[in-house]
């Protein structure tokens, strides 16, 4: 083989080379199908209250734990919001545990007063800031004295 072959040979297995890794990986690449909305509000509405059916969803449907229902008018909300609004720290702490986003809320509900209130120190203005179910941090900081309060 002379130079000239070598060289020309060499610059086509490589550019064929370079081809072969976007090629086979972008033919064995399909868009998941996106859940079921219906699925959706189901696991949003068993974060709520029920652990042990976000525990068997999640199991089926790893995702869910990011996924948020839309009640209407720009009101989301994810499983782990649900859970903080009731009050229910066992769901919200095992969502945490799996990975689920925390925000204000759920902090405030869960009592981690030393994770929010140099936020709020921060950034004054998040203290109205609207929640899901359009719940705002001052009534839910209240309803949750009040209720701690009932349980002594």
């Amino acid at each position: 083989m002379n130079r000239k072959s070598f060289i020309k040979k060499g610059i086509i297995s490589s550019v064929g080379l370079g081809l072969i890794p976007s090629l086979s990986f972008g033919a064995n690449q399909i868009d998941p199908e996106p859940y079921k909305v219906e699925l959706i509000k189901e696991f949003v509405l068993a974060g709520h209250f029920n652990l042990d059916k976000v525990k068997s969803m999640l199991i089926d449907y790893p995702n869910l734990i990011y996924s948020r229902y839309d009640w209407g008018n720009g009101d989301f909300e994810e499983a782990i919001e649900g859970a903080g609004h009731k009050g229910n720290k066992e769901v919200a702490n095992y969502l945490i545990e799996k990975g689920a986003r925390v925000n204000l809320f759920v902090l405030t509900m869960l009592g981690k007063t030393n994770l929010v209130k140099p936020i709020l120190e921060a950034y004054p203005n998040l203290n109205i800031l609207k929640g899901s179910s359009r719940f705002d941090l001052a009534s839910s900081r209240r309803n949750w004295r009040r209720r701690i309060k009932r349980t002594i």
